[in-house]
């Protein structure tokens, strides 16, 4: 289905693969559903976007991953072209990269363990004093507790699943991360004893990003993203890995 609808949209816009040179592109496989390692290959809605987009730009990419702390600095030394992973629009990265169009409109969501419900069932516990709040390191979840959560007492974790372990050990009484982590919780046969609140404390844009003097590419990239979304291909990719319905602008 999904090569069928690439076979329409090449048809429409009529894009020649491997004119131009390969793009690397970084992405961080540890963050389903945006990419996660599957059977051996990396998957997920930034791989179906990379797949659309090398289409439609007529470009060959390549998917070079490494862990999210090394996006950034990977793209700014010329390692990588484009870091396509999930990654949120803030003022501190904008300073050092470009951002292409946004391709999906997300927020930060806590997570907890079954157990404490009734504790946190309310949006607004999340900004009671003393709660133990963990995050990601250089996370936009991170960001937001060291900005609105004065009172709370935060921790951090590696990832999801050491975050996870802290939840089900009560090092912590809630996880903050962005919503894509509480959307696999949603449809997850391993993760049942947790639950998310579902309830945005955020309201972010995610894209992708290029370095400052790449007008070039990021000119390609915004127009191929905009056929993916007048095609309904960006659609189609968010509703297969997704389980809710979100918002694309």
């Amino acid at each position: 289905m999904f090569r069928r609808l690439i076979v329409v949209l090449l048809f429409t816009f009529g894009a020649t693969l491997g004119v131009a040179d390969a793009l690397k592109v970084g992405i961080s496989p540890d963050y389903p559903p945006l990419a996660f390692q599957q059977e051996g290959n990396i998957v997920g809605i930034e791989a179906d976007n990379l797949r659309a987009l090398s289409e439609i730009m007529g470009r060959r990419m390549t998917l070079v991953p490494m862990s999210h702390d090394k996006l950034m600095p990977s793209l700014l030394s010329g390692q990588i072209d484009v870091i396509m992973s999930g990654m949120s629009v803030t003022p501190e990265r904008a300073e050092k990269v470009m951002f292409s169009d946004a391709y999906m409109r997300i927020g930060q969501m806590a997570i907890m363990h079954k157990d404490k419900v009734a504790r946190f069932a309310q949006p607004w516990s999340v900004y009671r004093e003393g709660v133990r709040i963990g995050v990601e390191p250089g996370t936009t979840g991170a960001a937001f507790a060291e900005s609105e959560l004065k009172d709370a007492e935060v921790s951090f974790y590696v990832d999801a699943a050491a975050a996870f372990q802290g939840l089900r050990e009560d090092q912590i009484d809630l996880y903050i991360h962005d919503a894509p982590t509480s959307w696999n919780l949603a449809t997850s046969k391993t993760d049942t004893d947790l639950i998310s609140l579902y309830s945005p404390l955020t309201d972010e844009m995610l894209a992708w990003a290029v370095r400052k003097d790449d007008d070039a590419l990021l000119a390609e990239l915004n127009r191929a993203l905009g056929m993916m979304k007048s095609s309904g291909t960006l659609r189609y990719i968010l509703n297969r890995w997704i389980p809710v319905t979100v918002e694309v602008r």
